[in-house]
């Protein structure tokens, strides 16, 4: 019984990405088609999410899925700056569930997992506002699996710009 429970919490942290988008509801999205990328922080203590690769693919992906949704990237007078912070930490996960004699005890379990977090905002050049941020958050036990996970934490929340009012 104790390996099923710990089978489906671990089952339910392998597809636990989730997206979040803000968006400036004043902003006109239609007159943004240029984008830049300004800046990309990452603030991880794994060596494999901390590293200039990994930074150059966050970069590479941005680039790719803006420019799918029709904005052209350029180096000067951009409609749009781009700025992105990735970063991991090491998190665990609680689960109690009814455990002994008739079901009269609790059992509490510990799940450690890392959890990768991408957030990506686009700022108009010309007011210096924020009129667009999204957060990706996935959650493996590995961090060399949230590495590989890095283009999908950049198409999910890129598919959802423009914002749909």
């Amino acid at each position: 019984m104790r390996f099923l429970a710990l089978a489906l919490v671990a089952a339910s942290l392998a597809h636990a990405q989730k997206v979040t988008v803000e968006f400036d509801d004043a902003a006109d999205f239609t007159r943004y088609r240029t984008f830049t990328l300004r800046e990309g922080r990452l603030n991880s203590r794994y060596p494999a999410l901390n590293s200039e690769l990994v930074k150059k693919r966050i970069d590479e992906a941005i680039g790719r899925y803006l420019s799918a949704k029709g904005l052209t990237q350029v180096v000067n007078s951009p409609d749009l700056n781009v700025r992105y912070h990735f970063g991991s930490a090491r998190r665990t996960e609680v689960e109690r569930y009814p455990a002994g004699w008739r079901g009269f005890d609790t059992r509490v379990v510990r799940i450690p997992y890392t959890e990768g977090t991408l957030v990506i905002d686009l700022r108009d050049a010309a007011s210096r506002t924020l009129v667009w941020r999204s957060i990706a958050h996935e959650d493996k036990n590995d961090p060399d699996k949230i590495a590989g996970k890095l283009d999908e934490m950049v198409k999910k929340p890129v598919a959802k710009y423009p914002p749909k009012r």
